[in-house]
């Protein structure tokens, strides 16, 4: 059991590392962004479910 834990762990992480990186690329407010990157760093699952649906996307994704 706690290898699945683990690797649930690490998958968080992943996904997190990948949110801050599209929040930096995006073209939100620096205020905006750092509020987003503190949200993901304090609340890592929460803040990262809130990103998905409510946070800025990155400028590569409007020019869709």
């Amino acid at each position: 059991m706690l290898e699945f834990g683990g690797i649930i762990g690490l998958l968080i992480l992943i996904a997190d590392i990948w949110a801050v990186v599209n929040i930096f690329g995006s073209s939100a407010s620096t205020g905006s962004k750092v509020i987003w990157i503190l949200a993901i760093l304090l609340l890592p699952l929460i803040g990262l479910i809130l990103w998905l649906f409510l946070g800025p996307r990155s400028s590569a994704a409007r020019t869709v």
